[in-house]
């Protein structure tokens, strides 16, 4: 486009032009003996021209050849305009066959960048401004792509930077929960176990928003045992109790707003239970806690309890829950201690559950 430099109706003006050359071929013979007819001494011009100077001495002896006079007249005008198209229509159709291959050739070309576009030849040049305007844009978005560029490989270092200190952070913790974590399992009857924080890097393609590391918490149950993930080997009253002592561990950099163990006691009586009931609550102090439990220890900790319980109407079944006042505590509590029938001694073994929280 830029090399054509196409102009707006060249294709007519180039098309008309070829068209009177192709003519002019044609009737250059024809062309060439009226020249000389209209060229020479003896031309109709330069004898109407002789007749009306002769007309015009004696024009005024007789009305009629007054009137012969002006009808000459009006003839040699009219010869000398006909001389005057002529000689343009010789120019027109001068028969020039490098001109006639020029407007041929550009032609061609500009009617067969026209197909390359889909476009209509004369709309050839508004589509040179287009492309024009839309390397302008690129050319000037060159430099706002090597800004971008230098942007991203600053935002890069920076963000590899604070990522390195991040991972750095996060294994030094790792340590210190591991120890901390560590000190709680003993007492919830997880005394063979074992528990690490595990913090690796990641492979530069998964980094991400939190970071380049994958942080995964993994157990030992047992002596010898290799570590594998929390979730995949602990049973479900073991993951809580994990849970638990996570949670406790981590109690001072602050927690949910609320937690909800399910059974988090089962399996376990005593002292353990009483150490479960115990965390539960320094746990509880912080924020909301909801646990569901069947392990006196546990539920004299609480300070609200419902009470949940199932009946059967036929071959429906309903759970009810049901909120339990001072009284209702201690009856509660004392029936989880003694089964069925609750005895004197299950109330006040009850009562000193209680008061002792």
């Amino acid at each position: 486009l830029t090399a054509l430099e196409p102009q707006a109706g060249e294709e007519a003006r180039l098309a008309e032009a070829r068209s009177d050359m192709q003519k002019g071929e044609k009737l250059a013979g024809e062309l060439e003996e009226l020249r000389q007819v209209w060229d020479g001494s003896d031309s109709p011009l330069a004898a109407l021209r002789v007749a009306a100077r002769k007309l015009d001495r004696i024009g005024g002896e007789h009305p009629l050849l007054a009137d012969a006079l002006a009808s000459l007249d009006r003839a040699v005008i009219e010869a000398g305009e006909a001389e005057e198209k002529l000689e343009k229509a010789a120019e027109a159709l001068i028969h020039d066959p490098a001109a006639l291959d020029a407007a041929e050739t550009r032609l061609f070309e500009l009617r067969a960048l026209a197909r390359k576009h889909r476009c209509e030849v004369d709309e050839l040049p508004d589509k040179m401004r287009e492309f024009r305007s839309a390397l302008d844009a690129i050319e000037g978005g060159e430099a706002q792509l090597d800004a971008l560029e230098a942007a991203e490989e600053s935002a890069g270092e920076d963000y590899a930077a604070k990522a390195r200190a991040l991972h750095k952070a996060r294994a030094d913790g790792a340590k210190k929960l591991d120890k901390a974590v560590a000190a709680e399992l003993a007492p919830l009857k997880l005394d063979a176990a074992r528990f690490m924080t595990q913090v690796d890097e990641l492979p530069e393609e998964k980094w991400g928003a939190s970071g380049i590391d994958a942080v995964e918490f993994l157990i030992a149950t047992n002596p010898g045992a290799d570590f594998a993930p929390l979730g995949k080997i602990a049973s479900g009253g073991e993951l809580s109790r994990f849970i638990l002592a996570l949670k406790v561990a981590l109690a001072e950099k602050g927690g949910a707003a609320t937690v909800i163990f399910d059974e988090i006691d089962r399996g376990v009586g005593g002292a353990v239970a009483s150490a479960i009931g115990e965390r539960l609550a320094r746990l509880a102090a912080d924020g909301q806690l909801l646990a569901v439990t069947h392990t006196p220890q546990v539920a004299a900790r609480g300070g609200t309890h419902y009470v949940i319980a199932k009946s059967s109407e036929g071959t429906v079944t309903k759970t009810g829950v049901t909120l339990l006042d001072t009284d209702g505590r201690q009856e509660e509590i004392a029936r989880m201690l003694s089964g069925a029938e609750i005895t004197s001694e299950a109330r006040a073994q009850a009562d000193r559950l209680l008061e002792g929280v």
